[in-house]
């Protein structure tokens, strides 16, 4: 599928069709995976690293929708989220910035600082819903970097107990997003 004919799936979106919301989601995902991939393997990063970054976008751009211009094309908007995750990503993981092409993360224009404090007011009430396990897997990993195995060691989990609280903590965040969505 061309990468031009997302936008009609987000234009839906953002009128609140469900079903094309998912499929925009669902599309993107294969799109972002094969960016992050791509950029990371470059530097000698993992897979598993690439999908993190790509549950972390799909997060970002669920949360931020509201930002987009649909007067404007739909990818460059898509591609300053997923470059900005990445960014934060190696920063958070401490890469060093010399490891990465400065043509491979370009830079970013300022967010708009009402909007972001909503969204983390948004997650944080959101979050308060997940159970204790999943609000802490979650909050450690994927808010505040740490890897799985620093997580497991830090709160006395298994790696696949933090792993599986991490995915079913994301999917019980987008379930609720969705029901308040259509409330």
């Amino acid at each position: 599928m061309d990468k031009d004919q997302l936008k009609p799936f987000m234009l839906k979106s953002l009128r609140g069709d469900d079903a094309a919301h998912r499929e925009l989601l669902a599309r993107l995902s294969r799109h972002l995976r094969a960016y992050y991939r791509g950029k990371l393997s470059r530097i000698g990063r993992s897979a598993t690293e690439a999908e993190d970054l790509v549950q972390e976008a799909l997060m970002a751009i669920h949360m931020r929708r509201h930002t987009y211009d649909p007067a404007e094309p739909l990818m460059p908007w898509i591609y300053a989220i997923a470059r900005y995750k990445l960014i934060d990503h190696l920063r958070h993981t401490r890469a060093s910035m010399t490891d990465v092409p400065i043509d491979d993360v370009d830079p970013i224009g300022e967010e708009d600082d009402a909007s972001g404090v909503e969204s983390s007011i948004d997650l944080g009430r959101l979050m308060e819903g997940l159970p204790e396990k999943m609000r802490t897997a979650v909050k450690a990993v994927k808010l505040d970097g740490l890897s799985v195995s620093e997580t497991a060691a830090k709160f006395g989990m298994s790696e696949s107990s933090v792993k599986v609280s991490v995915h079913r903590g994301l999917k019980a965040l987008a379930a609720m997003i969705g029901r308040e969505k259509t409330s």
